[in-house]
């Protein structure tokens, strides 16, 4: 790597330090030196331990619960690399927060998504390297170059080595069809979708399914798993129509209350995610498999660095 040690530093907030520590296992780097405390009336102080003049910076650091602090974290911190003379800043976000609202669904709705692509360019982003966007449209809400990597090569290669029998991949909801899609064709197998309505934001009812699942393994397949309770829902109205047992994978494993007691009760018989999100023991159940992202992102940054295509990143 080219002048590694010299140029490229890595650097890590508090929402996932173990992912940010993978990372730079994978590049041969030492974490960079930095210290995030709180004052005693809970502002950050920011203190880099290292000089990064001329320096490319990256920042790891996912935007998940508590998504306030961790986005507070993540500003002060490209604000201090900045006002130190880093030559670009990169901040890496496996877990974009507010992706969901990204458009105007009700009269007076704020669009957050482009909020906070505002205030990360203010503060100073030169580049963003993310994760599996909930909405692909949010890259466009940036003036800066975007990477918006995919999750879905990882779980699919996971799926493969399975070897599971009579997989059919299926949809939680209309909107999710296209990444439903693509593990469909990676595992060469057919594709269904649920239809549910919300009658209330983490509220989900199965309407109709959409495709032949009797006799099958039935792969439900998400973006994200927040309160458990789309996927649940589509894994009971599954085994109704005669699948013969059915499996959930997502990239990003919020599991807001009460996800994990539903899961764990749930007739699901695993729960594949990857560590986007650091999940503590208390939502570590037993039919949870997580996958690293630490290789797909420490690649993305050794090819930005080198200035060569990050686009195979995405085949």
């Amino acid at each position: 790597m080219r002048q590694a040690s010299k140029r490229l530093k890595v650097f890590s907030g508090n929402a996932n330090r173990e992912l940010a520590l993978d990372i730079c296992r994978y590049l041969g780097l030492e974490i960079g030196l930095s210290e995030l405390k709180r004052f005693k009336d809970g502002e950050i102080r920011c203190k880099i331990g290292e000089t990064v003049r001329g320096a490319e910076v990256y920042i790891i650091q996912p935007l998940n619960y508590p998504s306030a602090e961790h986005i507070m974290e993540l500003l002060i911190m490209i604000d201090a690399m900045k006002r130190a003379s880093a030559k670009v800043v990169c901040p890496v976000i496996p877990y974009y927060a507010y992706a969901r609202q990204d458009r105007k669904s009700q009269p007076r709705d704020p669009i957050s998504a482009k909020l906070l692509a505002n205030v990360l360019t203010a503060a100073g982003a030169d580049r963003v390297v993310t994760l599996d966007l909930h909405a692909g449209q949010i890259q466009g809400f940036f003036d800066i170059p975007v990477d918006n990597l995919r999750g879905m090569p990882i779980i699919a290669e996971y799926l493969v080595q399975k070897k599971l029998k009579d997989v059919i991949v299926v949809s939680p909801d209309v909107g999710g069809v296209v990444r439903s899609r693509e593990l469909a064709d990676r595992l060469h197998c057919g594709l269904a979708i649920v239809d549910k309505r919300r009658p209330a934001p983490n509220m989900a009812q199965v309407m109709n399914l959409i495709g032949e699942v009797e006799g099958k393994t039935a792969v439900l397949v998400d973006d994200m798993i927040d309160t458990g309770g789309t996927i649940v829902n589509a894994a009971n109205a599954l085994l109704d129509k005669g699948a013969k047992a059915v499996y959930a994978c997502c990239t990003h494993a919020i599991f807001s209350e009460p996800a994990v007691d539903i899961m764990q009760d749930s007739p699901l018989k695993e729960v594949i995610v990857t560590d986007s999100i650091h999940l503590p023991e208390e939502k570590q159940i037993s039919k949870l498999t997580v996958l690293s992202v630490a290789p797909l992102l420490a690649e993305a940054i050794r090819r930005i660095f080198e200035e060569i295509p990050v686009s195979m990143l995405f085949d």
